[in-house]
């Protein structure tokens, strides 16, 4: 279970990015944060990931603060962040340390055969697109077996596409051992496609405005009605909120 119970965060320039965030989201739930520019999303992925510290309060993994980057926690980044010079293999398995060989290459092929990439094992980076690319970085998150993933805007760099693509490819690959997924997202149509939650912030300083539920089954459907009438209810949400165009409506 993951709790984010009373989150402020202050920077050193004075800039209060959170305040009394509190969210508890549950085991194999898919939550996403939405908002404008500057309300904390990233911020907060950030301290739940361990790589940022809040100014008050505090994010918990089954009942333990966390401090630093957590074993049961994978990030996935907005750009694929892989080692041009390592192979897509070498790339997954760089996060596995204290495992056995034989335990590295069995994980390695088992995820890069759940993003269908087992083929490209030996290639290099400068040789995939970006969706291959991207899918290479979901892999290299999976193979440590993560009871969390976090993502930050993890395909707002890809082609409209593309990124449907992905954005239904990790559903498939969500619905095999369902991690919890907490996800930050600038495009609307992304949010109401994946989650079973969505958290609206609102900025100067970053605080929860809303909660929405999305009771639709998966695969969702763009084009129904009820799929519209969510987005339009979201739209509504967001447009309380100050610089709203700054979302994406896709």
């Amino acid at each position: 279970m993951l709790y984010i119970e009373n989150v402020h965060k202050q920077f050193d320039n004075g800039f209060l990015a959170l305040e009394g965030i509190d969210l508890q989201i549950k085991p194999g739930e898919i939550v996403s944060l939405v908002g404008t520019s500057g309300c904390g999303k990233s911020t907060l992925l950030r301290i739940v990931a361990g790589l940022d510290f809040p100014t008050r309060g505090a994010a918990l993994i089954d009942g333990e603060v966390v401090t630093r980057p957590h074993p049961k926690v994978g990030f996935i980044f907005q750009a694929a962040r892989l080692m041009p010079w390592l192979t897509v293999a070498e790339n997954v398995q760089f996060g596995l340390q204290g495992v056995s060989r034989l335990e590295r290459q069995w994980r390695t092929e088992q995820v890069l055969q759940k993003v269908h990439l087992l083929n490209f094992a030996q290639t290099l980076p400068r040789q995939l697109s970006g969706g291959m690319a991207q899918r290479v970085a979901i892999a290299r998150a999976l193979v440590t077996q993560p009871d969390i993933l976090l993502l930050d805007e993890p395909f707002s760099a890809l082609d409209a596409f593309t990124r449907t693509q992905l954005q239904d490819h990790l559903l498939e690959i969500w619905a095999t051992d369902r991690p919890t997924l907490l996800l930050v997202t600038h495009d609307i149509e992304e949010a109401l496609v994946l989650s079973d939650r969505i958290i609206v912030l609102r900025p100067n300083p970053g605080r929860v405005h809303r909660e929405m539920a999305i009771d639709l089954p998966h695969p969702r459907r763009r084009s129904s009605l009820e799929f519209q009438r969510l987005k339009d209810q979201l739209i509504g949400e967001l447009d309380l909120s100050p610089a709203a165009p700054d979302l994406v409506e896709r």
